[in-house]
């Protein structure tokens, strides 16, 4: 794997580094945020979403009220995301959440996880 960008999110106090094996249009990646004065971490508290991809993001939201699901985060660009150029939401099911990505059809729709990390370089140099 290899770390494809880091971002940091200063207003919403988190840093991410997304890695994968190869660009993440088209390759599963994984997002390890660490949240800003998090020192350490319970594992049960980790996880954070997985993304899966859609082409039109809207309708699909539009699609998953009309069954009464909950959008959490409604569609737009994320701060700090602006280098994937899509358009994404956020849904809870239950105790999990999912994210929305809007892109072109791709063979495996299933694109991320990302997980929670006390520490993002050792979390990344040690393990990839």
């Amino acid at each position: 794997m290899q770390l494809l960008r880091k971002i940091d999110v200063p207003e919403e106090k988190y840093t991410s580094a997304f890695v994968a094996f190869g660009p993440d249009e088209s390759h599963f990646f994984l997002e390890m945020r660490y949240n800003y004065g998090v020192d350490g971490m319970d594992t049960q508290d980790g996880f954070g979403h997985f993304g899966i991809t859609a082409q039109d993001v809207g309708k699909m939201v539009e699609d998953i009220r009309a069954k009464d699901g909950v959008i959490t985060r409604e569609r737009g660009t994320l701060n700090g995301e602006n280098s994937f150029n899509s358009v994404v939401a956020y849904v809870e099911d239950y105790n999990y959440t999912y994210k929305l990505i809007e892109r072109d059809p791709t063979p495996e729709p299933l694109c991320q996880v990302m997980l929670r990390v006390p520490n993002l370089v050792s979390s990344f140099t040690k393990r990839f």
